[in-house]
């Protein structure tokens, strides 16, 4: 199993992960790639077994994080394998290296954040040494 910088040859099974992760995200599937390959604040790493692309972790520099004190912060946006995979480690390894690209980048911290319901997200982010620094519901209303 490797994990790799995203390649654009890698976009047609990307885009079925992505979407896995975030099903309202198709429409904007190439805007979202196109900035990722082209802003040295983005990146995303992608897991490969046997051919296939099993998991992705998309990274970013965030000027602020919730809970943490220096800036640049790195950020995973977005962290997904899929479910026969779970649990082998691929995860970890994913995470590892968007870590390593912020560290790169001259961050001293990273965050994250899951949605309140997604209590196994949550649970992984916890086994891999990440704290939970703050819960909030977010409110909107149209004008």
């Amino acid at each position: 199993m490797t994990i790799r910088p995203l390649h654009p040859q890698d976009l047609p099974a990307y885009f079925a992960l992505r979407t896995a992760l975030w099903p309202d995200s198709a429409d904007d599937f190439e805007l979202e790639v196109s900035k990722i390959l082209n802003n040295h604040r983005l990146a995303s790493f992608v897991a490969e077994q046997n051919g296939q692309l099993v998991g992705f972790v998309e990274v970013s520099l965030r000027d602020y994080a919730e809970g943490c004190e220096s800036s640049p912060v790195g950020y995973l946006e977005g962290w997904y394998v899929v479910p026969e995979h779970r649990k082998t480690g691929i995860g970890r390894r994913l995470v590892q290296a968007a870590e390593d690209w912020a560290r790169a980048k001259g961050c001293s911290e990273m965050a994250s954040d899951s949605e309140l319901s997604n209590t196994q997200g949550q649970q992984a982010h916890a086994r891999l040494g990440y704290q939970e620094v703050e819960r909030m519901v977010c409110f909107r209303k149209s004008l």
